[in-house]
């Protein structure tokens, strides 16, 4: 039976509404309870997953919707004093917390001490409006949302360009303003590698991979994934890099993506043939087939992380691909199958390319939407990825989609090694390595006691500066049984090489290229940006405001709701008055 309790006027984030959901889930006698905001886009996640019903047409944007499945009609009121005492202990957790907080942009500009950035992490039908809110009051932009039109990405960072401002994302997870940490980041020392980046586990694994090598980071700039595409066409990208390259402090330029479009990426290595500063590439996914005298093509993170390292050291590139040590897993002749679960996107992708290329001769690849790559054997999953998160928190914040997804796998025989990773850092959960060791360990029994042995390896993405504690999370992942890789590289290659297959690194010559001359002058508003510590407005989720402040920046909370019900068109008309010039509103 579905029941549903409405909060009028009562908004927060969804992150915090997601986190009840599960937790309230989890009583006795209740089925389900998904909790969401009232607006179009999750009713109809809420009709998708079965908990549809005609009270729910009553919800406005601005409503606390909570639907409840249980065949005990008296858990409903246990349910209801449950979010009654959650939403009242995040609030007296707001009023305790440091810091004051603003209910608008009027407010929000008053409370701040000159700010220059705006971290934006509300629903994507509403991100764009408040990003060109920001990019009015002459502020830069990170948008840690999602679901933006592309053509109003392309709108945004082309304004921004013109207004000397950088615009980070949308999608953006990660970046780095030196060394203030936005979203999901780790904590790194501070060094002389500037890297600017389309991907945030990307990021994040070459970052921790470079701190960990004794060097550090200057700023890591994010760009978010679409940046680079033909509608885009790399505005973010290509300021970035020339911010990076007028910067003193920077002595190795690294660049992350995906394969861009073509004709973005021949526009990005032409600026980069520019550059004096030796460069680092990785478009991962293409396998490099040349390198340069002063740019070095990458084909994993791991290597674009260590040949960074050697040229701040001033030594030639020389980077050595590794397994991991003693893995002493006896499998059966059936055993052939790898399967990664990954909460990053970046790691998921690179696993897939690794597999891909080291068996490309003997498997068909299979067609499907949930699967970064699925086999006949293998099969890789991007549990971040929007088929993943819909209604539900990221896997770096809530392990139950991983969690599920390992319970299954231990049912087929075919299975020899299960692939992890742990990403900690800001904005992750507390403890992952702690939630998913109890099923690792019960994987690991039951593959014992049905007579075979399995092998599932872990990596953990951070540094020791990261508040789980990078050596705690690797020695609980232990305990469990994981065998620890201290790479996503690394792993792959132990996972390969466990079911008989190799990887191998690419050999490429040097060859010279012409390019045509830019002018690498960038505005004196983005080199001041990257050279202080920025001054934030936040605008969604608190745990971010956190971890700025935690890290000696000045950051107003704006406890964003929509205004106007939530009509989009309204809410339009009533930015444009706002910002009219002459206007009288």
């Amino acid at each position: 039976m579905l029941y549903t309790i409405i909060k009028e006027n009562t908004y927060k984030d969804s992150i915090v509404l997601m986190l009840l959901s599960n937790k309230l889930s989890a009583i006795d006698g209740v089925n389900k309870v998904s909790i969401m905001m009232g607006t179009p886009a999750n009713k109809d996640i809420f009709k998708s997953s079965g908990l549809g019903t005609d009270e729910l047409e009553k919800a406005k944007p601005n409503d606390i919707v909570i639907v409840v499945d249980t065949d005990q009609e008296e858990k409903v009121d246990e349910v209801k004093e449950e979010v009654e005492i959650a939403l009242k202990g995040e609030s007296d957790s707001q009023d305790a917390s440091k810091g004051q907080e603003a209910h608008n942009w009027k407010r929000a500009l008053e409370l701040a001490n000159n700010p220059n950035l705006a971290l934006i992490s509300i629903p994507g039908q509403y991100a764009a409006m408040e990003a060109e809110n920001a990019l009015n009051e002459g502020l830069h932009v990170f948008m840690f949302s999602d679901n933006v039109a592309k053509e109003d990405e392309a709108k945004l960072k082309q304004k921004a360009h013109e207004k000397g401002l950088l615009v980070m994302g949308p999608d953006c997870g990660t970046a780095l303003i030196h060394g203030v940490p936005l979203a999901f980041t780790n904590n790194v020392n501070e060094g002389d590698i500037g890297i600017v980046g389309a991907s945030g586990t990307g990021i994040q694994e070459v970052t921790t991979i470079i701190d960990r090598y004794g060097k550090g980071v200057t700023n890591a700039l994010g760009t978010g994934g679409r940046d680079l595409s033909t509608e885009v066409g790399a505005i973010t990208m290509l300021d970035s890099i020339k911010a990076l390259n007028q910067d003193p402090k920077v002595k190795v330029i690294t660049v992350i993506s995906k394969p861009p479009a073509e004709e973005v990426k021949r526009k990005v290595l032409n600026l980069l043939r520019n550059i004096d500063k030796p460069v680092v590439t990785l478009f991962l996914g293409d396998k490099p087939s040349y390198q340069e005298e002063n740019i070095y093509h990458a084909y994993t993170l791991e290597e674009a992380a260590v040949v960074a390292v050697q040229l701040s050291n001033g030594d030639q590139p020389n980077f050595k691909p590794t397994t991991a040590e003693n893995v002493n897993v006896l499998l059966k002749e059936s055993q052939v199958g790898i399967k990664g679960y990954y909460s990053g996107g970046t790691l998921a992708t690179e696993a897939a390319m690794l597999v891909r290329d080291a068996f490309k001769d003997t498997i068909t690849e299979e067609k499907n939407d949930r699967y970064i790559l699925k086999t006949k054997n293998h099969e890789i999953i991007d549990l971040g990825d929007d088929e993943y998160t819909k209604g539900k928190p990221h896997p770096m914040i809530d392990p139950e989609n991983r969690i599920a997804v390992l319970e299954k796998s231990v049912n087929d025989p075919e299975t020899a090694v299960i692939m992890i990773d742990n990403v900690i850092g800001n904005g992750g959960h507390a403890d992952m390595a702690g939630e998913l060791a109890p099923t690792i360990k019960r994987l690991l029994d039951n593959a014992h006691q049905n007579g075979r042995q399995l092998a599932v390896l872990a990596t953990v993405v951070g540094t020791a500066q990261d508040i789980q504690g990078y050596d705690k999370q690797i020695d609980t992942l232990k305990e469990s049984g994981a065998i620890i890789c201290k790479t996503n590289d690394q792993m792959v290659r132990t996972a390969i090489q466990l079911v008989g297959g190799k990887v191998e690194q690419p050999s490429v010559d040097v060859q010279k290229f012409d390019y045509t001359p830019e002018n690498l002058a960038v505005d004196e508003k983005i080199m001041s940006f990257i050279n202080m510590k920025p001054s934030v407005i936040n605008i969604g989720l608190k745990s971010f405001t956190e971890a700025v402040q935690n890290s000696g920046s000045d950051c107003v909370q704006f406890n964003w709701r929509p205004i106007a019900g939530g009509d989009e068109k309204l809410m339009k008309v009533l930015q444009f008055l706002n910002y009219y010039e002459g206007g009288t509103i």
